[in-house]
């Protein structure tokens, strides 16, 4: 054989072998913790920076609608990966909000994922969207619950003023925060029927067991907040549990 026809041979199998690896990467290039059961914080921590910084602009996320990356987003949104911790009894206060303090930062850095709209002004990932904010909702329930209880546990004086003050404060804050939630409704034709749909359900299960956990807490802005939001949207399905919302934190609205 001549040297021509070996180096030609040489390249040729260099090229094929280039394209080979090329292609073992594009289809191993996003890599998660999917055989683990449970996500702590740091797994949190990598996957959304793959998802917020890996992925090329035109590239499709993970989403539930595709067989083969759905179990990433089901991961991501499992309310159990932090629930495991926060609820166990056998695991100190402490360390307990320390935990849950490090999955609200990633919670925060989750909610940018998939909040973008189109070019029709809608979201491509509406489902992924609220699911994400629903973890955060069920998260801060949680969060801020423990977080009272170590201030109560820790003090001298539960019953004092000043950490009344704090725990009030505290719970003003989470109420705060759930309010953010309805201000999605300024942009509910961002949405499809069937996101609409999804959104109200947030409504009527995580407000309400907010309400459930805290009956006695001062709900004037979010009153407020859901009356304004309840003239601005034109969906059935939103309006509905805007009114049962009202029904319930009305009744337990201080003069």
């Amino acid at each position: 054989m001549s040297s021509l026809m070996k180096r030609t041979k040489t390249i040729a199998l260099l090229i094929l072998a280039c394209i080979g690896l090329s292609s073992c990467k594009k289809e191993n290039e996003h890599q998660f913790p999917l055989e683990k059961r449970y996500w702590d914080e740091n797994d949190y921590k990598e996957v959304v920076f793959e998802l917020k910084y890996a992925y090329d602009e035109d590239e499709m996320l993970p989403t539930f609608n595709d067989p083969n990356t759905r179990s990433i987003v089901e991961k991501l949104t499992d309310q159990e990966n932090f629930e495991i911790v926060l609820d166990d009894k056998e695991l100190g206060l402490k360390y307990k909000n320390r935990i849950a303090e490090k999955f609200f930062k990633v919670w925060q850095e989750m909610s940018d994922v998939y909040s973008s709209t189109d070019r029709k002004d809608k979201y491509p990932y509406e489902k992924e969207f609220i699911a994400v904010w629903h973890f955060g909702l069920g998260l801060q329930l949680k969060y801020f619950k423990l977080g009272n209880d170590y201030i109560i546990e820790n003090a001298d004086d539960p019953n004092s003023r000043s950490i009344k003050n704090k725990v009030e404060s505290n719970v003003k804050t989470l109420i705060r925060n759930y309010m953010i939630y309805l201000d999605l409704v300024d942009n509910e034709n961002a949405f499809s029927e069937e996101g609409k749909e999804i959104y109200a359900s947030g409504i009527d299960r995580y407000f309400i067991e907010l309400h459930n956990l805290y009956p006695n807490s001062d709900y004037n802005e979010m009153k407020r907040k859901s009356e304004l939001m309840l003239e601005k949207s034109n969906s059935t399905k939103i309006q509905s549990s805007l009114n049962q919302l009202l029904e319930v934190i009305t009744e337990e609205v201080p003069n």
